[in-house]
């Protein structure tokens, strides 16, 4: 499995969610656990997701992800799970 960490934060605004997930399936993602919170206006969502099927580079991936932000103005960010535990390890 090639998992992957996305976040996404920034002022909340209508599909958010909608975007980043239909970006991710049609590019054969496979989201294994979402979560998400707003608080007060600020929406902040991570997600485990596996990119296994995925076509396309974790480079490319990152950076798609990363314009679709931009055009929503919030943040999307991705990490590999082992660099993402290795940077969160106590």
């Amino acid at each position: 499995m090639n998992k992957t960490i996305i976040t996404v934060v920034g002022k909340d605004a209508v599909g958010i969610i909608a975007k980043v997930c239909t970006y991710l399936a049609e590019n054969k993602a496979n989201i294994l656990d979402i979560s998400q919170t707003i608080v007060q206006e600020y929406f902040n969502m991570m997600m485990i997701v596996d990119l296994s099927r995925v076509d396309k580079s974790f480079e490319v991936v990152a950076g798609e992800l990363a314009e679709i932000g931009l055009s929503l103005g919030v943040q999307v960010k991705c990490q590999r799970e082992e660099i993402f535990d290795k940077m969160h390890r106590i």
